[in-house]
């Protein structure tokens, strides 16, 4: 559904499938992959694909349990609103404001990453300077419209994907001996102290590093609800995720440990310039410099987008400011858009200013926040699935409640590990501070604002809303939230007004 605004506006629905199947492709491919897969192919040696297996499967299971939940409850605030229902108001809040703060911070840190890859080209522009340009182009496009991010995204997703393949292409002639003056190879996974020189136990500490360069590719379910078959493109997004992980990550992280010996200083700060050096392709930094860039614009534009529809979803809750639910004559919540464009560009000035304390502080209070986000959603999943009935579950997460369970569990495992390494230690740390914050601001929002569960004016609204949904059957249950404006419907209301047939009083 497209949410509305006070004035009557709506979020346009502009989005094609097309648009939607690279938003999620390139939610998937990021700079991580380009530039830190050599990081963890030096700390757990040649056998990292299966890090990165393990680490696909988590993303996936997360992706079922949206999909699950999205196609059953579409809404533009996605897991926000299923945490609302499923946990309680704290939940949706949380949710709401961590996934926010989480973007923005990205929506900085790419900026600065970007204008450090230009300054190779651009000397003489300082490093502001050129973030500065990077969002206000971003920033632009997001507010012409809604197809202009997705046309955008669609490029940029195009090619990552395409470098990728034609690097798959090339490293499988390679490696199997069909490259000019190569014989087949594959002496590298198991040379240099063997396939997993630092024991088995590294495949597991290397998640921690792994998860964050797959993170995104929930932002399709997001983005759904601006397309005009929100339903056809959760699904199709949930399903190909398991072989756009398997194809891109795990195929590529295995011609990398192939090519190249796992300790070689060369997988250091870009293995894949480094492996296509080994295929004798001509300018290859130069290449894989210009990749890195379109994907951290596409980071960039998909962090905007992202922040912005979770803080055009917190506003219709009355979670955040209700200025930002003022929607141009595009069909884009303008306010939230530049809100956090304002906030991503003092994340900026902040690396410019004091990047050993202010920026580094605001990276590592981030570091986590994703994988609060994902264990929430599992929680939500658990609980909502009970409470839906079976004809509305189109989409359903494989062998619940046991793979929910244990997906919850490794997320608690790699959080806990984090602990315990010391570099990232601070991440949980200060990450978990971030979380009390808000839940802070929580409960002084209830407390200034009331709970409209607990007034009179909120149960005639819930009153209404529960008459409303009886009237206009199960579909209309995803719109109760707007009629309450705050957090979930009691489902036992909705049941009891349903057999007692109430009628539409005053909806």
């Amino acid at each position: 559904m497209a949410h509305g605004a006070p004035d009557g506006g709506h979020l346009k629905k502009g989005l094609k499938q097309r648009h939607l199947a690279m938003i999620a492709i390139g939610g998937v491919i990021g700079a991580g992959l380009f530039v830190g897969s050599g990081a963890v192919i030096g700390e757990v040696g040649p056998g990292a694909f299966i890090t990165y297996a393990l680490t696909g499967v988590l993303i996936v299971m997360v992706m079922r349990m949206l999909g699950e939940m999205a196609v059953a409850n579409p809404s533009t605030g996605s897991f926000a609103d299923y945490a609302r229902r499923a946990l309680g108001g704290w939940a949706g809040f949380s949710v709401g404001w961590l996934y926010w703060y989480f973007w923005v911070i990205v929506v900085g840190f790419e900026a600065v990453a970007g204008a450090g890859i230009l300054q190779r080209w651009l000397p003489g522009v300082p490093l502001w300077v050129m973030a500065l340009g990077l969002m206000l182009l971003m920033t632009a496009t997001n507010l012409f419209s809604v197809t202009s991010y997705g046309e955008f995204e669609y490029w940029f997703a195009a090619i990552k994907v395409a470098t990728i393949v034609v690097f798959i292409a090339l490293g499988t002639l390679f490696v199997l001996g069909l490259w000019p003056g190569r014989d087949l190879d594959f002496s590298n996974l198991t040379d240099h102290g063997g396939f997993l020189p630092h024991g088995v136990g590294a495949l597991f500490s290397g998640i921690v590093i792994v998860i964050f360069s797959m993170v995104g590719a929930e932002i399709a379910t997001i983005a759904a609800a601006e397309s005009a078959e929100p339903e056809r493109a959760i699904v199709r997004a949930t399903n190909s995720v398991v072989f756009r992980i398997i194809v891109f990550f795990v195929g590529s992280i295995f011609l990398l440990a192939t090519i190249l010996p796992w300790n070689s200083t060369r997988l250091g700060a870009s293995p894949y310039v480094s492996a296509m050096e080994e295929l004798g392709i001509p300018a290859a930094a130069e290449i894989m410099n210009a990749v890195v860039l379109t994907a951290v614009l596409s980071c960039l534009n998909s962090g905007l987008y992202t922040a912005s529809r979770m803080l055009f979803v917190l506003a219709a809750r009355r979670e955040a400011p209700g200025r930002m639910l003022a929607i141009n004559q595009r069909g884009v919540p303008m306010w939230a858009i530049l809100s956090s464009t304002v906030v991503g560009f003092a994340c900026v000035v902040a690396a410019y200013v004091s990047p050993d304390t202010v920026f580094l502080f605001l990276l590592n209070s981030s570091g986590a926040v994703i994988l609060f986000v994902y264990l929430l959603i599992c929680l939500s999943q658990l609980v909502l699935r009970r409470r839906t009935p079976p004809e509305r579950l189109r989409v359903k997460m494989w062998f619940y409640p046991l793979l929910t369970v244990l997906t919850a569990a490794a997320i608690v495992a790699v959080l806990v590990s984090m602990a315990f390494r010391d570099d990232t230690r601070s991440q949980i740390a200060l990450s978990l501070l971030a979380w009390a914050l808000v839940l802070v601001a929580y409960v002084v929002r209830r407390r200034v604002v009331g709970d409209a569960h607990t007034t009179g004016d909120g149960a005639a609204a819930e009153a209404r809303a529960a008459a409303w949904a009886h009237e206009h059957g199960a579909a209309a249950e995803t719109q109760v939230d707007a009629a309450v404006g705050e957090g979930p419907l009691d489902p036992a209301l909705v049941r009891r007004m349903r057999e007692e047939g109430q009628p539409n009083e005053g909806a």
